[in-house]
């Protein structure tokens, strides 16, 4: 998924000798070919991350497309005010880049962790919010950034977790969901980043389940959503974030008065990292091992049948 990034940033560029590059002394590899092909496009803010989103808004106010790269834990939860007041108040073509989202950097504890990043961007106005779940996601994310210029933010997991999609996503547009599956099956199961590998590794333990991709969590999907939950004995949510203010919450939000099935939010439960190890150790002491999540969803289950008993 970082190449991907890497690749349509450069392509970008190239196209658009506006957009720049700014960096929190972070990316370096990642960054290589980038600062091979538009060199005079790069800069390195150091680290100084509220000066750089401040940097940022000026470029943009003389007319540059900036987009603004940083660690999820340092871009956006580091810099939100200024994010807030310098680029969203201004409506701003800012874009921010929030890498190691979720629980990846897990050896380095709470401080390089990011599980509300999404939650806390959501109250701010005019900015986007997307969450690609693969490589093919995130180039027509990126696509649509550039096609829609304003504040936007696109959060990464480090961890390459696999393709979910087959190829290029052709004619998306952030007004839908992108199925994996649609059968009618009586299970909806919804991921967002890392938690779309997590939807359909629920979904092939349990069966009964079709499994749909939220890229963007804001503006959301709302009609795309209700289309595709009408008639479902139960849906789930999944993601590597906090169950409260993610996507969880935007579709209990979404449906709140029109869907009356089993509904389970799979993430982060209301706690900060207190191990450390290596992710997938990590993972699995959050509750998120595929048999973790399996079991979470089965009691949920199971708890529906005996009340509707």
């Amino acid at each position: 998924m970082r190449d991907a990034f890497s690749n349509a940033l450069v392509a970008a560029a190239k196209k658009d000798p506006k957009v720049l590059l700014l960096t929190g002394d972070h990316g370096y590899a990642l960054f290589d070919p980038f600062r091979k092909a538009c060199p005079d496009q790069y800069i390195n803010c150091g680290i100084a991350e509220q000066n750089m989103v401040g940097v940022a808004a000026g470029l943009a106010k003389a007319g540059f497309k900036p987009v603004v790269y940083g660690l999820a834990a340092f871009v956006p939860i580091r810099v939100l005010e200024q994010i807030k007041i310098d680029v969203c108040y201004e409506n701003l073509p800012v874009t921010f880049i929030g890498d190691g989202a979720g629980v990846v950097y897990a050896q380095l504890g709470t401080s390089h962790q990011s599980t509300e990043d999404i939650a806390a961007l959501r109250g701010v106005p005019q900015i986007s919010i997307y969450s690609p779940g693969d490589r093919f996601e995130l180039t027509a994310c990126a696509e649509h950034i550039v096609r829609n210029p304003g504040p936007a933010y696109m959060r990464m997991g480090k961890a390459d977790l696999g393709d979910v999609h087959r190829g290029p996503i052709e004619g998306w547009s952030h007004g839908d969901l992108i199925p994996v599956t649609n059968t009618g099956a009586p299970y909806l199961f919804i991921g967002t980043g890392s938690g779309l590998k997590m939807a359909q590794k629920a979904a092939a333990a349990l069966g009964n389940a079709d499994v749909v991709s939220a890229p963007c969590l804001k503006p959301f999907p709302a009609k795309s959503l209700r289309e595709l939950a009408r008639g479902r004995e139960a849906i789930v949510t999944f993601e590597e974030h906090s169950i409260y203010g993610g996507l969880g919450g935007v579709v209990a939000e979404t449906l709140m008065g029109q869907y009356l099935g089993t509904f389970v939010r799979v993430g982060i439960q209301d706690q900060f990292s207190s191990l450390c190890g290596n992710y997938s150790f990590l993972m699995e002491s959050h509750g998120l091992s595929s048999e973790a999540v399996e079991r979470q969803i089965r009691e949920a289950l199971n708890a529906s049948v005996q009340l509707q008993d």
